[in-house]
């Protein structure tokens, strides 16, 4: 079996574990995590250790392990793409984690490295997803859009035709894209929100319809 090193811990990272261990040719080995003490285990019922911290990647790497990116930046969406983005991974060891039940028209799709497709959630023809991306159970992404590195979906979130998600943006669970609209890089979409327009780089808009409540 091939050995997965996951960088994060709880919530993402754990989702990541339980769908590596449902297409069983992932041994999940363990977290690297930057705050939690090496030793300590993530999980409420299966515990998956805690093995080293980001400065062990090269060492991982070395022993012919792959990877997944569990983080989800939330109001620190640069920073934490630019720690994705210097990473010394190499692009063919990030594992892209397929859950049986996600709905991908074979063929009719372009996907990255080191992307999570959990439970129940769908691609339409012609999207394309680049590296790093996570979409959680029951979101949908529409025909003829674009994902870019590192944009997550959260559960629920739903996402038009013909719309370009930016780098590292977070979409909130059950929150809404109208066709053709663009988000900007690094932009948060708070839960729920139904956006009808386009975002601008490093905003976070919230509401029916979105309005912009900050901009960084």
């Amino acid at each position: 079996m091939k050995k997965l090193v996951i960088l994060g811990g709880s919530g993402i990272g754990m989702i990541a574990a339980s769908v590596a261990d449902s297409l069983g040719y992932y041994e999940v080995a363990g977290f690297l995590n930057d705050a939690l003490p090496v030793g300590s285990e993530v999980g409420k019922y299966k515990k998956i250790p805690v093995i080293g911290t980001t400065e062990d990647v090269e060492k991982y790497v070395r022993e012919n392990c792959y990877f997944f990116i569990a983080y989800v930046g939330l109001q620190n969406e640069k920073a934490t793409f630019h720690k994705v983005e210097t990473l010394p991974i190499p692009p063919d060891r990030f594992a892209t984690l397929i859950h049986h039940t996600a709905i991908i028209p074979k063929g009719y799709a372009k996907i990255g490295n080191g992307c999570l497709f959990s439970p129940l959630c769908q691609l339409s023809p012609d999207t394309t997803i680049a590296d790093n991306c996570i979409l959680l159970p029951n979101s949908f992404v529409g025909h003829d859009s674009t994902l870019e590195r590192f944009a997550h979906v959260a559960t629920n979130g739903v996402i038009g035709a013909n719309v370009l998600v930016g780098k590292a943006v977070h979409i909130g669970s059950n929150a809404t894209i109208r066709e053709k609209v663009k988000i900007g890089d690094f932009s948060l979409i708070g839960a729920g929100s139904v956006v009808l327009n386009d975002v601008p780089e490093n905003s976070i808009v919230v509401g029916n319809p979105a309005k912009l409540l900050k901009q960084r």
